[in-house]
């Protein structure tokens, strides 16, 4: 069943959030393709802006996508004491490479994203999350994740896995062999950091990916955003240092520093709130 109806866009899902659905009042269906992997919308909403959506699932709104792009970079890329060199993959909007260019000690930022098509309708249809692909730090690579990490080792201090779902082409940047090949691809020092679903629609899978994370790095964690257009509002991070004394929830960047970058969302303090999770999913996760 075609999701868009009688002026309304229905995010159903029934394999990752059955029995509920986010609908946004459509003013226009600016673009419909299927791409070699996937299905792409991009629609204007009445209340939410333009609207990015991959296989039915909404990826970002005009309205809030600066939430989720400044916490899955800037967690990372705070966490770190000096991120110089860094790998985003996924992220073919742009927004995360957008975040990313700002951190002024990054110098140079790869990205490997597998579907141009994505790319290439973000540059048209989204100019606000696709100026990040404009930066002189960014080199942009149309291609394949994993098979990108397995010709670079021992090279970047911080990977940033942007993905969908884990659903169609994203699956397997879910996996145990995934965060394998992101710790082989990293210095000795490196993070990395993913998006991690939410613990109200699936606390088993994010702990099956925390497990998978803690197989091979030393310190793992997991933190939360508030994004109003995701599936209940939410969504996490699973982090993951081959430092075991890494401390995640204290920003290694000053707070003087972070207020001078153009931040919407992030701050020192949010940084460390974003760690504070509710008891029971802290002992599930923790205990």
């Amino acid at each position: 069943m075609d999701s868009l109806t009688n002026g309304w866009f229905s995010e159903l899902q029934a394999e990752l959030w059955p029995g509920q659905s986010f609908s946004l009042k459509i003013k226009e269906l600016i673009h419909k393709e299927k791409s070699k992997f996937q299905d792409i919308q991009v629609v204007e909403t009445e209340t939410y802006g333009r609207c990015l959506i991959l296989d039915g699932i909404i990826q970002c709104t005009a309205r809030d996508e600066f939430s989720y792009q400044e916490m899955i970079s800037f967690l990372p890329l705070c966490a770190h004491l000096n991120p110089k060199k860094v790998l985003i993959v996924g992220g073919g909007d742009g927004g995360v490479a957008r975040e990313v260019v700002k951190h002024p000690l990054v110098e140079e930022v790869h990205q490997v994203e597998i579907d141009d098509r994505v790319v290439e309708l973000s540059k048209k249809y989204l100019p606000a999350m696709a100026c990040g692909f404009e930066s002189e730090k960014l080199k942009l690579t149309i291609g394949d994740g994993f098979d990108y990490m397995k010709k670079h080792k021992n090279e970047f201090d911080v990977i940033i896995t942007d993905s969908s779902d884990p659903i169609g082409p994203a699956v397997s940047l879910f996996q145990e062999s995934y965060y394998e090949l992101m710790k082989h691809a990293l210095k000795d020092d490196g993070i990395v950091c993913s998006q991690g679903g939410s613990f109200w629609l699936d606390l088993d899978y994010i702990k099956k990916t925390m497990s998978g994370c803690k197989e091979h790095f030393a310190k793992v964690a997991y933190a939360v955003t508030s994004v109003p257009s995701y599936p209940c509002g939410h969504i996490g991070f699973v982090m993951g240092s081959l430092n075991k004394n890494q401390d995640f929830v204290k920003p290694k960047l000053g707070k003087s520093e972070i207020d001078s970058i153009d931040l919407k969302y992030y701050s020192s303090e949010v940084h460390s709130a974003a760690f504070a999770l509710p008891r029971w999913v802290q002992k599930n996760f923790y205990e």
